[in-house]
């Protein structure tokens, strides 16, 4: 506050008109300028800050500015937040240095180095904020004390001396005096700062107030449903205490009484802190405020208790209550209710009658764990223990259960309770968690991940499908449907929480299949942690559920006829190299190359010989039953062409003949230790140029691209595709989860597709001279995410049309693939525009995705009877299911032969030469003009015969392109050259076919 003291004289007013005058309960009650100057004590200039008054004042962000003895720029020493100095305490604030290799340190309360100051002649001001002040004689409300010192121009009245080297400037009566008179108030005398540390110095400003003494218990214990009272009392040796609150978050039906306060000074006064019966058992701190008529107050905290009284028997509904957590969290009580289920690590109760409250549920889990149970199902228990909200790992929310349990004695036997019926969809679960339920509809098999690591089925109300596999991400419709998503789903557990020694739920053909249902399923609704990681509500089953196989497996591909079959098939890391450090050679201390290391810790798929048998025998049985003239392959070991090999001859053993071979690898293989890699039929099609690939860094697994020829000359392009998964593993920028549904590396994966698109496929097309391009393969992309739908985008100068939205969403949800209990599909069959109109069909073979974990290959941590279930048959050969593309290619040249007439000439055989000559005319007598190659084929020249002269070979047919285009009436001329060495007659039958060999 700024008191100005008026001056007696006004030739005097006049005078010192710009000398202001300040009274702050806090002053300057010391400085020292010359910190580490020539000659100096003290190393760092300091400013001591001294509190005058009786009461504590906060200082945090008030700042210390000094100017030159003439300057109008202030500098700045910010106090920090929280700084409070005590009453008759002092502050010391070290600044600026001018050399710290000169004097003595500054034991200081606070250092800030921004203000160094004269030591002879200047001005410091202590303000209440952080603003700089403005001029060489500011005025301003904000100023709390101001010494000017030597020959400064501003100053409190006079100023005071100036400082040297060894010398500081102390206020008089240990910074108690300030008349506003800087030469009257300070002397300088050698540096003798104080600190926080320093004994206080109460000035002569009166008694001190004496604060309020309240009296409270530290704590106090009640009986739930008594109710009661706790005495609170408070005085105050020069007040009168007059005011009582609670200061604490509230306690439904914990309050304070009517305050009696004090009849006079140094008097008590009392209240009751009142506790009503339907105060929930649990501690509750509870802090009192009392205040009084100087203005002080002062707190005391009560820990009130209430507990269950000897006896007292809680119903179940009251124990859950209707919020997130019960009342009774962390109270000992005693509860009572009908066993409903046992379970691997306690049992559920419900009681007898309920409440009839839709918010609130009758039942709960009781946790024993290892304990013996002795009770059974339909036992009236009274069990005592600990209300605990038990929340899994991973979990949202958390599960009121009782534990701790310290009794469980049966009432009476016999008793039933009827399950409640419900919906999936329109029931919160959390109101009936404990309860026994009847799901009344069917239930769809989603998950079956951890069937047989946990005896866990994922249930939902229909299938649920990958928002990002049917609408564009970030769209309203995606985020809609992950929200139906997640409210849609149950587990079916089996009771255990550990290992099943046989797998539940196995049925027809010895398996459960993600699209099969199940009706009127019964159980009890738990909560907690899932096989496949974090934590969701279960279903612990009742009476048996009894699955339909309502999505049968199929024994081959049904995919509409062409004249090409394509396939891409991910074969889950297919390596030759085991984990044990084996081969399939039987050799040991073999490694799997992973960028520039080899070791058996980089290799993946099968541990050792036995597994691998399993893994390829399901394999090759997938890969024969789908029968196609090309495969791509995904997740085989990058190790040159021995592993597509080895695949491609145990595949030939099985059918019993030579019927696949290999497309040799290209340049480029990527980094990885899989690669993607081809193999195909020779006697379907043949290979037109060597297999291309993006050896681009983008790409750890390169594209890789072969073109082919049909039997019919048609001709066509595969590129095999594996770009970067989802999964996540250190991320950075725009590969973070975006929380769109599109996982990690979604950026990573738009660029390679757009690496794909820009400048590899150009390379493709203009390598095979074509325009038709199925891209298949593992994309890592849903169907609708931002990769799949750059390739499809209607400006790019080569786009693809997705074949699998195409066939087979009309006939329902396509998907190769199910994680989270949500399907879609990642593997992708796109078609050039051109390739396109060439697509007779397009399948999804659900053979493995929808199939359980437990049937593949492996043996890791296997029991005898998850180990059982194998089989050599296809299912569950990947984690992926296969692709099938129907190609049916028009040919690429036609017989015309019955719309030319042929002329021909005799043979001309040379006396002296093997070769023998003649001549042929074509005319085009069909009316139409052929605006394609015309070419002369001969069928079934004489044995040792050839034709010299032949433009080339078709169906091992010599040919001879006889014009570029033969207009309707026009003729071509043929000169035909025969090696004939056994100069026999030359007779053949003339074929004429127009289009492109």
């Amino acid at each position: 506050m700024d008191k100005r003291i008026p001056l007696r004289a006004t030739a005097l007013a006049a005078l010192l008109a710009c000398q202001p005058a300040f009274a702050a309960d806090v002053v300057i009650s010391q400085l020292y300028g010359a910190g580490g100057n020539n000659g100096a004590t003290l190393r760092y200039d300091y400013v001591e800050l001294f509190n005058r008054s009786t009461s504590a004042v906060a200082v945090g962000g008030w700042t210390i500015q000094y100017a030159s003895a003439s300057g109008s720029s202030w500098g700045r020493a910010e106090l920090p937040a929280g700084t409070s100095i005590d009453p008759g305490k002092y502050f010391l604030v070290k600044l600026a240095s001018s050399n710290t290799a000169v004097g003595s340190d500054v034991a200081a309360d606070f250092f800030n180095g921004s203000v160094n100051m004269s030591g002879a002649s200047g001005k410091v001001a202590l303000v209440n904020n952080n603003t700089a002040l403005s001029g060489a004689q500011p005025s301003s409300a904000a100023i709390q004390d101001v010494v000017g010192y030597g020959s400064a121009n501003f100053s409190e009245t006079a100023t005071a001396p100036g400082m040297s080297a060894t010398t500081s400037l102390l206020r008089a009566n240990n910074g108690c005096s300030d008349t506003n008179h800087n030469a009257a108030d300070f002397t300088a005398v050698a540096p003798q700062f104080r600190t926080a540390a320093s004994p206080a110095n109460m000035c002569d400003n009166g008694p001190v107030p004496q604060p309020i003494v309240p009296v409270c218990p530290a704590s106090a214990t009640l009986t739930f449903g008594a109710g009661g009272s706790i005495a609170l009392s408070a005085s105050d040796a020069d007040g009168m205490v007059n005011g009582a609150l609670i200061t604490s978050s509230a306690v439904p039906g914990l309050s304070l009484g009517s305050l009696t306060p004090a009849a006079g000074i140094g008097g008590n006064a009392s209240v009751s802190l009142v506790a009503s019966p339907s105060v929930a058992v649990g501690t509750y701190p509870v802090a009192v405020k009392f205040t009084n008529d100087q203005g002080q107050d002062a707190s005391c905290t009560v820990g009130v208790t209430v507990e269950m009284g000897a006896g007292s028997v809680v119903p179940v509904h009251q124990v859950q209550g209707a919020g997130a957590t019960s009342p009774y969290n962390g109270a000992k009580l005693t509860t009572e209710g009908v066993l409903t289920a046992k379970v691997g690590s306690g049992f559920f109760i419900q009681d007898l009658a309920g409440d009839g409250d839709p918010n609130t549920s009758d039942g709960m889990f009781v946790y024993m764990g290892a304990a013996p149970v002795t009770a059974a199902v339909g036992d009236l228990v009274r069990v005592a223990g600990t209300v605990t909200e038990y929340k899994p790992s991973g979990a949202a929310r958390s599960y009121t259960e009782l534990s701790n349990v310290t009794s469980v004695v049966t009432q009476s036997s016999g008793h039933s309770i009827t399950p409640s019926n419900i919906d999936l969809l329109g029931t919160n679960l959390a109101n009936v968690e404990g309860m026994l339920v009847r799901f009344p509809g069917t239930l769809t098999v989603n998950g079956t991940e951890s069937l047989g690591s946990r005896g866990e089925l994922a249930l939902a109300d229909g299938r649920r499908e990958v928002p990002t596999n049917r609408y564009r991400a970030r769209s309203p419709e995606a985020i809609a449907m992950a929200a139906a998503n997640a409210a849609n789903m149950i587990t079916l557990d089996d009771g255990l929480f550990v290992t099943p020694n046989s797998v539940p739920y196995i049925g027809q053909d010895g398996t459960v299949r993600s699209g099969d249902t199940v009706s009127g399923l019964t159980g009890v609704v738990d909560f907690g942690a899932l096989g496949s990681g974090g934590a969701g509500f279960k279903l612990q089953p009742t009476e048996t559920p009894v699955f339909s196989r309502a999505n049968p497996r199929s024994a081959a591909p049904e995919v509409a006829a062409g004249n090409v079959k394509v396939a891409s098939a991910n074969v889950l890391n297919f390596f030759t190299t085991f984990v044990d450090g084996t081969d399939v050679l039987g050799q040991t201390g073999q490694g799997c190359t992973l960028g520039a290391g080899t070791s058996k810790s980089n290799c993946r798929g099968a541990d050792n010989m036995t597994e691998f048998v399993r893994q390829r025998d399901k394999i090759v049985a997938e890969l024969k039953a789908i029968d196609a003239d090309v495969v791509g392959l995904m997740e085989i070991q990058n190790n040159g062409d021995y592993a597509a090999s080895y695949l491609v001859d145990s595949l030939n053993a099985a059918y019993g003949k030579v019927e696949y071979a290999y497309v040799p690898k290209p340049a480029a293989t990527g980094t990885d230790a899989v690669r993607v890699a081809m193999i195909y039929k020779p006697a379907k099609l043949a290979l037109v140029g060597g297999a291309l690939s993006d050896a681009n860094a983008i790409y750890e697994r390169p594209p890789m691209a072969q073109a082919f020829k049909a039997a019919n000359g048609a001709k066509f392009s595969l590129v095999v595709n594996h770009l970067r998964a989802k999964r996540c593993s250190n991320p950075s920028g725009g590969n973070v989860d975006q929380g769109d549904g599109q996982g990690c590396y979604n950026q990573l994966r738009l660029e390679q597709v757009q690496q794909l698109a820009d400048s590899f496929v150009p390379q493709v097309v203009a390598a095979a001279g074509d325009e038709d391009v199925l891209l298949i393969g593992d994309f890592n992309a849903h169907g609708m995410e931002d990769p799949i739908l750059f390739l499809g985008a209607e400006e790019r100068q080569v786009r693809f049309e997705n074949q699998l939205e195409r066939f087979v969403r009309p006939n329902g949800i396509p998907h190769s693939y199910v994680f989270g209990a949500e399907s879609g599909y990642l593997d992708q069959a796109l078609a050039s525009v051109s390739l396109s109109q060439q697509v007779a069909g397009a399948v999804l073979w659900n053979i493995n995705a929808d199939e359980p974990e437990v049937l593949d290959y492996n043996l890791d941590g296997r029991n005898a009877a998850a180990q059982a279930l194998y089989n050599a048959l296809p299912y569950r050969a990947s984690d992926h299911d296969p692709v099938v593309i129907s190609l049916d290619l028009p040919a690429a040249y036609t017989d015309v032969t019955a719309g030319v007439q042929v002329q021909r000439s005799g043979l001309v055989q040379g006396r002296f030469s093997n070769i023998g000559t003649a001549t042929a005319w074509l005319t085009n007598s069909s009316g139409a003009d052929m605006a394609a190659p015309v070419h002369y084929v001969l069928q079934g020249l004489p044995a040792n015969v050839t034709l010299a002269n032949a433009t080339g070979y078709v169906n091992g047919m010599p040919y001879i392109t006889a014009a570029p285009s033969l207009a309707a009436g026009a003729q071509a001329t043929i000169q035909l050259q025969f090696n004939n060495p056994g100069r026999v007659a030359v007779n053949y039958t003339p074929k004429v076919y127009n289009g492109s060999f």
